[in-house]
């Protein structure tokens, strides 16, 4: 007999936390880099989409889901590519 507790719950469930998302209206091309997006263009985009991430109710949320599954891009809870990067090596070599 299948243990229903180990089935996985509704999909929706892990992600309708993005429904009271501050950037839900945003235009996503602000939180995704275009390819070879570097220098000044890259940095103001990137202080722009944190910008809507300061205030926004789902800030954690986001942030944790973007660590937990490893997200390799974009700006989510705040945090660039290169800072969520940064703070999975140190987790893993045990330093947070």
């Amino acid at each position: 007999m299948t243990d229903v507790s180990r089935l996985p719950g509704p999909v929706m469930d892990l992600w309708e936390w993005q429904y009271q998302g501050a950037c839900r209206d945003a235009e996503a091309t602000l939180f995704f880099h275009p390819e070879g997006e570097r220098g000044a263009a890259r940095r103001r985009r990137i202080e722009q989409a944190k910008a809507i991430c300061t205030g926004c109710p789902v800030l954690q949320q986001c942030r944790d889901q973007a660590l937990a599954i490893r997200e390799p891009y974009g700006i989510w809870g705040g945090l660039s590519e290169e800072e969520r990067s940064q703070i999975l090596a140190k987790r893993q070599a045990g330093l947070a």
